[in-house]
């Protein structure tokens, strides 16, 4: 029986890899002692916390906006994001000399909306409990003219985010496992991508919040499965329903998913903090979260972890984790 290809490659991943770079960052690999003996495994932890914008959605809006043609970028880009895609949009869209607008939900962090904004971007809101956010984001596309880069629904986008992950393989050598948030799915569609092509005996675990476990129920159903609108601390995890282009993916990919409280994700933080130095945001904390927490099983000699974001601001970040 024949195979359907999957729609992103690993030599797309490379040419994403080419086409970012000396624009994104090559983050740093973290090690600590103090983790590997307390999971009882060697973790190298990928810390896309320290990108460009302060997250891996970067890597994917810049492969995207890049490949747009001249006429497109003079009449801008659109996109709908929680926060970090659409601080993503805005920069890619300024150093690509076009503009942006963005829809975010009202209740997105400040600090991302802010800094959003800063990066030049029109911020446009909505209600993310009551609206349909790709509805809308494609509805004011249309009705700008404008084109629309999705968070993680275009094959540009995954092989963007692929791109941490063959970093990552390339600096410290084959993954046992590799460990990695999971929201639309994006990032872990790229991840395998490029990790199973490298090495095809690394297992993929993602991650999600326990209250918003769409892809974990998706991959048990054989099929796309939504959930409620999840309320978690993760505010980028907050996904009712996998991508379609994310799963057709990550359905042939990834091995198993895991799942965290919020407060095993602020056990996580306060980790990071404290033994790491770094500081990192929720739903980037959650892939740590599940090894800390040992919801991700019993661990491999050598296991990948992907911190997908840092932004939070200071009174959020003293909110979830002082005493």
């Amino acid at each position: 029986m024949m195979t359907t290809p999957l729609p992103v490659t690993l030599d797309d991943v490379r040419s994403a890899a080419d086409r970012i770079a000396g624009v994104a960052h090559r983050t740093p690999v973290l090690r600590s002692r103090t983790l590997d003996a307390l999971v009882g495994a060697e973790v190298f932890l990928k810390c896309e916390n320290l990108q460009r914008i302060g997250a891996f959605k970067f890597r994917g809006a810049y492969n995207a906006a890049s490949r747009l043609t001249a006429a497109q970028l003079a009449r801008g880009i659109a996109a709908y994001s929680s926060g970090n895609h659409a601080q993503a949009v805005a920069l890619a869209a300024r150093e690509l000399g076009s503009t942006a607008v963005v829809l975010m939900p009202e209740d997105t962090p400040r600090s991302k909306r802010e800094a959003t904004a800063g990066y030049g971007a029109e911020v446009v809101t909505y209600d993310r409990y009551t609206g349909d956010r790709v509805a809308l984001g494609e509805a004011l596309a249309a009705e700008r003219g404008l084109a629309l880069i999705p968070p993680y629904e275009h094959p540009h986008v995954i092989a963007g985010q692929g791109t941490a992950a063959l970093e990552l393989v390339e600096e410290v050598g084959a993954l046992d496992a590799l460990v990695v948030p999971v929201g639309g799915g994006g990032l872990i569609a790229g991840s395998a991508t490029a990790a199973k092509a490298l090495h095809g005996a690394t297992r993929m675990i993602g991650v999600e919040p326990r209250a918003g476990d769409d892809t974990r129920r998706s991959l048990a159903a054989g099929r796309r499965v939504s959930v409620p609108v999840p309320r978690t601390i993760a505010d980028g995890q907050a996904a009712e329903t996998p991508g379609e282009l994310t799963f057709s993916v990550n359905r042939r990919l990834v091995d198993g998913i895991a799942l965290v409280s919020d407060e095993q994700i602020r056990d996580a933080m306060r980790f990071a903090f404290e033994r790491l130095k770094i500081v990192v945001e929720p739903s980037g904390a959650s892939g740590l979260a599940a090894l800390i927490a040992g919801t991700a099983g019993e661990l491999p000699h050598r296991v990948g972890v992907i911190i997908s974001g840092g932004n939070i601001d200071a009174p959020r970040f003293a909110e979830l984790c002082g005493d």
